[in-house]
């Protein structure tokens, strides 16, 4: 059931809706109808952050959701789903897929990404998995690993990619992901134009997901008034 139902993101747009505390539009209220608008539009998937947010998105829209939750741990820079207990919240709402940081960082209490790979294997054994990684060399890890989805969502956000862009040179990073990885691969990052999003699918990613050019509108008034200034 729930493969059937990833299976429809297939070529298709996954839309990130997440706001964060400090933000304007930060509200579960809003999100879900941030997903609802983005289903009128023609997403077939959400992105969403916090058991929260996930459980009021599911009550507007009857769409796949790769769920994360976002929290910040001193002595680790994992941030996206760190721990089992983020993992188990997530769980509470089940959506049809968990990310998780592969970035191979150390995580909380310096346990590995293998380590916490096979942790949730063994508590939720049928649980579809999405790697967010920031290198093709973490890419090709997590594929080994055996996650379900391989994900570009770092790429430039961490030490070893920081002079990374994942849209340059035609995208290389991934098509060279997608030549080596035998799992399913998400684009994601700076995707923030319709022909980008278009070129991606024609390089055989799985699916792509679009955040910030659609659901922050306070970063799509800045480019606005820069441009004016």
């Amino acid at each position: 059931m729930v493969e059937s139902k990833v299976e429809q993101l297939k070529g298709k747009l996954i839309v990130s809706c997440q706001a964060l505390p400090h933000e304007p539009l930060h509200s579960s209220y809003i999100m879900g109808r941030m997903a609802l608008a983005a289903k009128e539009g023609g997403a077939f998937g959400i992105r969403a952050n916090t058991k929260e947010d996930i459980k009021e998105i599911q009550s507007q829209v009857d769409l796949p959701i790769i769920g994360i939750v976002k929290r910040d741990y001193e002595g680790s820079r994992v941030y996206i789903t760190p721990t089992m207990k983020e993992v188990d919240e997530l769980m509470e709402v089940r959506p049809e897929i968990i990310a998780v940081d592969a970035t191979g960082a150390l995580r909380p209490g310096e346990l590995t990404l293998d380590a916490f790979f096979h942790q949730i294997k063994e508590k939720y054994p049928e649980q579809l998995l999405m790697a967010d990684c920031s290198t093709i060399e973490e890419a090709l890890h997590a594929d080994e690993l055996g996650f379900d989805f391989i994900g570009t969502t770092m790429v430039g956000y961490t030490e070893q990619s920081r002079n990374d862009k994942i849209e340059s040179n035609d995208f290389e990073i991934i098509r060279e992901i997608v030549a080596k990885a035998k799992h399913r691969v998400i684009a994601e990052g700076n995707i923030n134009t319709p022909q980008k999003a278009k070129r991606v699918v024609e390089l055989g990613v799985f699916s792509v997901v679009v955040g910030s050019i659609i659901t922050r509108p306070q970063l799509i008034t800045k480019a606005f008034a820069e441009a004016l200034e």
